[in-house]
């Protein structure tokens, strides 16, 4: 299932930087990965957050990702740790036909919604 978070909470704007379908790459650990969805700020709890290596900064955006040849993983990375992939590949993820329809131009473009009610 895919989710978006509205870019305005509380008056305050977010600015998000990856659109659901980009390739990016995770600028510490180099990983390639899709963006699936996202979330504002970090909506993990405590417990992960700072069970992780890093700790960026909670109120920015966070993507959750396919990450590329994995066998399946994915992950939830802050903004501040991302960059656009320039590869220009696609990635290889057993989900990817789950989210979207194809790979064109460098992005993932998303399935079409049902619209029969």
């Amino acid at each position: 299932m895919l989710f978006k978070l509205t870019e305005l909470e509380g008056a305050v704007s977010i600015s998000v930087t990856y659109a659901i379908g980009t390739v990016v790459k995770h600028q510490l650990y180099g990983y390639r990965g899709v963006v699936v969805s996202y979330d504002s700020s970090c909506m993990a709890g405590d417990k992960w957050y700072y069970g992780n290596k890093t700790q960026p900064k909670q109120n920015q955006p966070w993507y959750h990702l396919l990450i590329d040849e994995s066998g399946g993983l994915s992950t939830y990375v802050a903004q501040s740790n991302l960059s656009f992939d320039r590869v220009g590949t696609p990635i290889v993820h057993p989900r990817t036909d789950s989210y979207f329809s194809c790979f064109k131009n460098g992005v993932y473009i998303l399935k079409a919604k049902n619209l029969d009610v």
